[in-house]
């Protein structure tokens, strides 16, 4: 099979300047998961319109958007999830404080879309890579949704210091949690959720924004894992 349109990057725009009053400006995040250990991402499908898509909303007013991100995630796939550092392309100034071990891996956007919702409101939606959770979290966050009748729990995030090779260790022998009914409209209770292959998943997505946001976040967990590998093969 022909994959070379695989390999083709959605256009990205030139600069603009743009002011949108924040009474027509609708902020929103969304996110590839993947489970790390089978090299597989999250693509959901619209069961009544036929299509393929990630996970993405609005986020909450006052919730950040990398949380936002997360939860939307899970409540339209049904995975809870985690953002990823790693080694991404982005223009954000480091912390002062900042170390260069964790200056290496970053939380960032892969890629910012603008689109009308109306003739008079802008949405400027934010792609991120994520993971879906280590048995242990996902076990300790259900109880505590539970607990709390069914109120999102917001994931720790991805510890520091922990490689890719040892986080995915901890899912020998585990598929990860689809839950079921999260979605809170009767849009999303048309969403199914699959677990693809990275290849498979781009294939899905082909000609969208999204099907690059899979593609960067596969070569930056590949990157990431590159680095650890020969950070350890130094210090060995």
């Amino acid at each position: 099979m022909d994959d070379s349109h695989l390999h083709d990057e959605p256009s990205s725009y030139l600069p603009i300047v743009a002011n949108f009053d924040a009474a027509h400006l609708v902020i929103g995040a969304g996110v590839a998961i993947f489970q790390l250990a089978t090299s597989r991402v999250v693509v959901c499908y619209h069961s009544l319109h036929r299509y393929w898509f990630l996970p993405k909303g609005r986020r909450d007013a006052g919730e950040d958007t990398d949380t936002g991100a997360e939860r939307e995630g899970y409540e339209e796939s049904g995975y809870r999830n985690r953002l990823l550092p790693l080694p991404l392309r982005h223009r954000q100034p480091e912390a002062h404080h900042a170390s260069a071990a964790s200056s290496s891996f970053v939380v960032e956007p892969v890629w910012t879309q603008l689109m009308p919702v109306k003739p008079t409101v802008q949405y400027m939606l934010f792609w991120y890579i994520a993971e879906t959770l280590p048995p242990e979290t996902e076990a300790s966050l259900s109880q505590q949704s539970k607990d709390e009748n069914g109120v999102y729990q917001k994931p720790p995030q991805f510890p520091a210091g922990m490689t890719l090779v040892e986080r995915m260790s901890l899912d020998e022998g585990h598929d990860p949690v689809r839950h079921e009914n999260t979605g809170v409209d009767e849009e999303e209770a048309l969403y199914e959720s699959h677990l693809l292959p990275v290849e498979d998943a781009r294939e899905k997505l082909r000609g969208t924004v999204m099907a690059d946001v899979v593609r960067r976040g596969w070569e930056a967990i590949c990157n990431r894992q590159e680095m650890e590998k020969e950070n350890v093969d130094i210090r060995l």
